[in-house]
């Protein structure tokens, strides 16, 4: 009995270990991401949805594309799993020879992809958008071959975010779009007059730069270092390479998606549509990512440490513990955000250039986005199961056909719906990509029991209330706030307390865990 209950005392004490490295991570994210929203409206004030911001989103989503489709897998898919493996079962020392002999080769590739991205940039563009201006399209291949160098600045910060997060410690990765972001800000209210749109860019490169630097004195601290080496045939890089393939083609579907919807995008509004797409989608991004990626980034070196040390019932237990959580917050986030989607857009990048007309179709696309955001949370959650076993199968498959039914409803939607069909798509191929991953984890691990399906449709009737209610209140309210920035303000925060207290309301009526957890948390700190 007394083992017993010490190994329930362990178990209180590794969970409540977890739940304050999420809330840390959510944090630091949270502050990253505010500032990433701040920069974005910034660049929305001064370069709106014109010609200039359509061909600094297309350049520098370019290089971003090609590490996310390359590199970003072979990092986040399989160095952790494989890193996680050599501290588990060969130690300390061989887990850092393998993780030095991966930078120095990571390095050499996406030097060598930079100096072809340099060299031609033409293509790229006239791959990724068709603009009717041939200006605009100009300053895109101009643009491009300046923010290229990003796919080198990239794969050497996240190899060194590997060894980090697979050693738990996640606070310095969590930094790190924090310095790139006040970098950039700084040089809106420094240089931008001076030197414009190519300035911006040389920003963003140092951001990139930087975000790398801030990670070595961690690395020192943790006495992790790290020694070149270059050997591809290593056990540790074969198990890489043998896992990339398939992980690759998963880790393509949300850059990939977003690559395919701009370029849809730019026939759109003389080429605003990629701007109301880059705004939209970054805003997306903010909502959901602070959540979902400070979950995924700590459960996911967990996960690859249960499965090298075969605690299977332990690693089922985590993922459907993630799951249920992640998808009660998850929910209102999607439907609250469709109800808000305009008067949020006006509040964060209305003003300056940033007209009526930029409000509209960045809202428009918002609100349609925000339907894929279950299936963003759980493809973002299933997907690392699978790298996590050194699987790559289901995502493969799962991510192909996503990225293909993505690319067909483009081009049946776009030209009757515009901005909302392309922004409809998104959502549809997230949401098909999640579940054509969570079928084979069903049919494997028995992931959903029925009480977790009941659960899940409790969940979904309480949003579906809950955004109703507030898309009425505020349509209601509105007119009663002053015009203007303030009036926005009041409107939006009295809707997300509104939001809160319905949907927590509802979950209380319907017997949700999570809401009595909650609420017995509150009256614990009366």
């Amino acid at each position: 009995m007394e083992k017993t209950g010490g190994q329930e005392v362990d178990t209180l004490e590794k969970e409540n270990s977890a739940a304050k490295t999420i809330s840390v991570m959510m944090a630091l994210t949270l502050i990253g991401k505010v500032l990433g929203l701040y920069r974005d409206r910034l660049l929305a004030v001064h370069y709106s949805t014109g010609p200039a911001a359509n061909a600094f989103f297309t350049a520098s989503r370019i290089p971003r594309v090609f590490f996310d489709a390359v590199f970003a897998s072979a990092i986040a898919g399989c160095f952790i799993p494989v890193f996680s493996e050599y501290l588990e079962k060969k130690g300390r020392n061989e887990a850092l020879r393998f993780a030095g002999n991966f930078l120095t080769i990571v390095a050499l590739l996406t030097g060598g992809l930079t100096l072809a991205g340099m060299a031609f940039p033409q293509p790229l563009v006239s791959l990724f958008a068709d603009y009717s201006d041939p200006a605009t399209a100009a300053l895109a291949v101009s643009l491009t071959r300046v923010m290229f160098p990003t796919v080198l600045f990239s794969g050497i910060a996240f190899s060194l975010v590997g060894v980090l997060q697979a050693q738990d410690h996640f606070t310095a990765p969590a930094l790190m779009s924090t310095v790139s972001n006040l970098v950039i800000i700084g040089y809106f209210f420094t240089l931008d007059t001076k030197f414009g749109i190519y300035g911006l860019a040389g920003a963003y490169l140092l951001g990139w730069f930087l975000q790398g630097v801030i990670l070595l004195p961690p690395l020192h601290t943790l006495r992790s270092p790290l020694r070149p080496g270059l050997n591809f045939r290593s056990e540790g890089m074969v198990k890489v390479f043998a896992l990339m393939g398939p992980v690759m083609v998963s880790t393509w579907v949300q850059p990939i998606t977003l690559a395919i919807n701009a370029r849809f995008g730019s026939r759109l509004y003389h080429g605003a549509g990629v701007s109301a797409l880059e705004y939209s989608s970054n805003l997306y991004l903010v909502i959901a990512g602070v959540f979902v990626l400070s979950v995924t980034n700590v459960i996911f070196p967990k996960l690859s440490r249960l499965t090298a040390g075969g605690q299977e019932g332990a690693f089922q237990n985590t993922i459907r513990q993630t799951v249920h959580t992640s998808l009660f917050f998850v929910l209102p986030m999607s439907a609250g955000l469709t109800a808000v989607a305009r008067p949020l857009i006006s509040l964060i990048y209305g003003g300056g250039q940033f007209d009526a007309f930029s409000v509209e179709i960045t809202s428009t696309a918002l609100g349609w986005m925000s339907l894929g955001m279950v299936g963003y949370a759980l493809q973002n959650i299933l997907s690392r199961v699978f790298f996590a076993r050194q699987q790559g199968r289901g995502p493969l498959v799962a991510g192909a056909v996503s990225i293909a039914a993505n690319a067909a409803l483009c081009l049946a939607l776009t030209e009757r719906f515009s901005v909302a069909g392309l922004a409809l798509a998104s959502a549809i191929s997230s949401t098909l990509y999640a579940l054509l991953l969570l079928l084979p984890l069903q049919c494997r691990d028995g992931l959903l029991d029925r009480r977790s399906l009941m659960d899940l449709g409790k969940m979904a009737l309480s949003a579906l209330i809950m955004g109703l209610c507030v898309r009425f209140a505020l349509g209601a309210a509105s007119p009663l706030f002053p015009a203007g920035k303030l009036g926005e303000l009041l409107a939006l925060g009295l809707c997300a307390l509104l939001g809160v207290a319905l949907y927590f309301t509802f979950a209380l009526l319907l017997g949700l865990d999570e809401a009595k957890l909650a609420l017995s948390l509150v009256r614990r700190n009366k």
